[in-house]
């Protein structure tokens, strides 16, 4: 079996057998960033902070998807939320393509409905389903399960992207900044992103995010947190999770270039499983 997932995975590699992503792109009117291990996404950053004209994002097209589909006879698909990018339906696309192509194989196609890390415990959940040998058909009923069950928070600095991108109010954004206010918030169920608080400072938006966390129903299992050039902020909430449910298993992962596009300097996310 073999699992892709498109580059807002936040994974580079897996310790998987057969594993593989497939970039997003980032543009401006001048230029345009490919989110592969050849990306420099300080470079990035600082360019897109000083840049003051619109920016955007782009999917993985039909080919690309069909390229990582290529050679495996079971696939399992995993992208970004349908409600903010194509990547999608150009999976689905492929897929059914593949199967035309190839009648036996069999490819499922999974939306998130959320972004980086949850789709990094969505990985780790396809591995161990894999690992315990399971049907195809088994594996894709659990891991559908799962990602219901699991649920992302962040807290941003800036929203300068997301206003470039048209997702936030640019007049929002730029109080924000001035301020120097941490916007926290979460996936919806429906893929979207809700912001639900606003606070000053790394600590106070720290509780927020593991007060989201219990109301949610998390109780000490498997946690990702991810970050955007901004370790100690990751560590800091790990280690006050850790207070709280010393048995906790919380990884840390940098995110790739899609993620820290919409994140931004300092943009901390956590997901994890909840009850």
């Amino acid at each position: 079996m073999r699992i892709v997932a498109d580059s807002s995975c936040d994974l580079y590699s897996l310790d998987f057998e057969d594993f593989k992503t497939v970039p997003l792109k980032v543009y401006t009117t001048e230029k345009s960033f490919n989110d592969d291990p050849d990306l420099d996404i300080g470079s990035m950053l600082d360019y897109l902070e000083k840049y003051n004209g619109r920016s955007f994002t782009s999917c993985p097209s039909i080919d690309a998807w069909l390229e990582t589909f290529e050679g495996a006879d079971e696939v399992f698909a995993i992208t970004i939320t349908s409600a903010l990018s194509g990547s999608y339906n150009s999976a689905v696309n492929a897929a059914a393509i593949y199967k035309e192509e190839n009648p036996n194989a069999k490819v499922s196609v999974i939306d998130s409905l959320s972004t980086g890390a949850e789709e990094i415990l969505a990985i780790f959940k396809l591995k161990e389903l894999i690992s315990q040998g399971l049907s195809f058909k088994t594996i894709d009923v659990k891991i559908r399960e799962y990602i219901r069950k699991s649920r992302l928070f962040f807290s941003f600095y800036s929203l300068h992207n997301l206003a470039q991108n048209g997702r936030v109010n640019k007049t929002v954004a730029g109080v924000m900044n001035v301020l120097n206010i941490v916007i926290t918030g979460t996936a919806s169920q429906e893929g979207k992103i809700d912001v639900t608080g606003r606070t000053r400072g790394e600590k106070k938006s720290i509780q927020v995010l593991i007060n989201d966390m219990k109301n949610a129903g998390y109780a000490g299992g498997k946690a990702i947190i991810t970050h955007v050039q901004n370790e100690t902020a990751a560590n800091n909430l790990k280690q006050e999770v850790l207070k709280l449910y010393p048995d906790a298993d919380i990884k840390i992962f940098p995110a790739r270039g899609l993620c820290s596009y919409y994140m931004e300097r300092k943009g901390v996310v956590i997901s994890c499983e909840t009850q």
